[in-house]
């Protein structure tokens, strides 16, 4: 059984900082593509950052050059730090990793980690 546990967020003032983590347990043979998503009420959820196993990254037009996206494989963890928040990224933020075990990949998901930009 893969888990995804999530952690990091939490309240905090405009132009603010937090550092999200995601880290996976379970029986895993590689872990691939690793991503950050978000969801306010109402909304689809949305695609934040994504970072390949090759450690690529992509961002969502509305995060760039305030996040980042990380990953560490050894700990199989994933990280999102986020600068310069702003009321806008109040979200519901997401993990989602496609992960290998034994020979099936499959895409799992954290349970959610509340952030809210607030002053």
């Amino acid at each position: 059984q893969v888990q995804l546990v999530e952690s990091g967020g939490g309240l905090v003032q405009p132009v603010g900082s937090l550092r999200l983590s995601c880290a996976a347990s379970g029986r895993i043979f590689s872990i691939y593509a690793m991503y950050w998503y978000r969801q306010t009420p109402g909304e689809q959820r949305e695609l934040v950052a994504l970072i390949t196993s090759g450690n690529s990254t992509t961002y969502a037009d509305s995060v760039k050059g305030r996040f980042t996206i990380s990953r560490d494989n050894d700990k199989k963890t994933l990280y999102l730090q986020m600068n310069s928040l702003t009321p806008e990224d109040t979200a519901v933020y997401y993990c989602r990793m496609s992960i290998r075990t034994s020979d099936v990949v499959d895409a799992y998901w954290g349970q959610g980690t509340q952030v809210t930009v607030s002053s």
